[in-house]
């Protein structure tokens, strides 16, 4: 028996909706067959039969499974919430909206919805190098977490001077939102939640509404500590990530991207050398020379509709606690609280 694909639209079709839109056709549970975004000229038909139109409200009006959303921060909760609403299982890029109240929105009409799946798109969880990570941790063969240390940077807040990612009354937030977003959310993936935070916010270098870069040291409830640097003042863009076990190192480096800025993609697995004085000598390096996360992602998401599993990763409450997170670090310090009347 044919089996009938499941019809997917996508709201906001950028960058990240036209890769997304790939590989939800490589899928051959899926298919697109709808697409909305601002920069088309009315409505109309693409070369290769998919539907166009200029708003996500025409786009809606299709019979349609899947939406997957795609757009702006100031949009997507609302954009979540009218899929949800409509019927439709919602796969949303991250972050899911500007705010904690945003995502608090999306999760009470989610309940009312409990046989649709909601996904966020965290995606690094799925490049090969977290996966193995994990894995290790997991198995816990070199012990506990003692202490995470991350950077991740890039050299501007994209658009560079003007753009809805430099105004807060759009983006909510700047590169500890946009990007730093993935660190604390793998972070919280290999340690759990943090209850004390302290932190450092600026924007000093560009000026916008929104923050440059990001210091923060967090502690869990196992004596975990965990220290993080979100920038848009590194020049050499960059991707680090290292995580102390009590028996070994685990040092992720670089990570494989469409703009192939930021490096190979290696772990490094460093035991530690007991008794020595002077470290390890010893490391062995896995390198990653492909990216199938956007694959897998999404090949995860069809089976779990399919299915009718739950989503484990990248689920709403992973999307409410890394939003909590992100803004228990602007609140913790006080004079970037204070100046932009930040809440949790």
């Amino acid at each position: 028996m044919k089996i009938e694909k499941l019809r997917v639209g996508i709201a906001g079709y950028g960058v990240v909706g036209k890769r997304r839109r790939t590989f939800i056709d490589l899928n051959p549970q899926l298919t697109t067959v709808a697409v909305s975004d601002i920069t088309f000229c009315g409505d109309g038909v693409l070369p290769d039969g998919v539907v166009y139109f200029d708003n996500y409200q025409k786009l809606l009006t299709q019979n349609l499974d899947i939406l997957f959303v795609s757009l702006p921060n100031y949009l997507t909760a609302q954009v979540t919430i009218a899929g949800l609403e409509n019927g439709l299982h919602v796969f949303c890029e991250k972050p899911p909206g500007r705010d904690v109240q945003d995502i608090k929105n999306v999760i009470k009409v989610e309940r009312e919805h409990p046989k649709l799946k909601l996904k966020y798109g965290f995606n690094h969880r799925y490049h090969a190098s977290v996966a193995e990570a994990k894995r290790i941790i997991d198995s816990n063969q070199y012990g506990e977490i003692i202490n995470i240390r991350g950077v991740y940077g890039k050299s501007s807040i994209i658009p560079f001077d003007t753009g809805w990612r430099s105004e807060r009354k759009y983006a909510g937030g700047g590169i500890l939102l946009d990007q730093g977003i993935h660190m604390l959310d793998m972070i919280r993936y290999f340690a759990g939640d943090f209850e004390e935070i302290k932190s450092f916010v600026s924007n000093s270098y560009w000026r916008h509404d929104v923050e440059d870069n990001a210091y923060a040291i967090m502690r869990n409830k196992n004596g975990c500590v965990a220290m993080i640097h979100s920038t848009a003042t590194q020049w050499q863009h960059k991707f680090r990530l290292e995580i102390a076990l009590r028996d070994s190192l685990l040092e992720l480096t670089g990570i494989l991207s469409g703009s192939k800025s930021y490096g190979e993609e290696k772990l490094k697995i460093i035991p530690r050398n007991s008794g020595s004085a002077v470290g390890s000598f010893y490391e062995i390096t896995n390198s990653y020379l492909e990216d199938n996360s956007w694959r897998d992602e999404i090949n995860e998401f069809a089976e779990l509709i399919i299915e009718d599993n739950p989503v484990e990763n990248g689920n709403s409450t992973d999307a409410l606690r890394v939003m909590e997170m992100i803004y228990c670090i602007y609140c913790a310090d006080e004079k970037w609280k204070e100046a932009f009347k930040i809440q949790l």
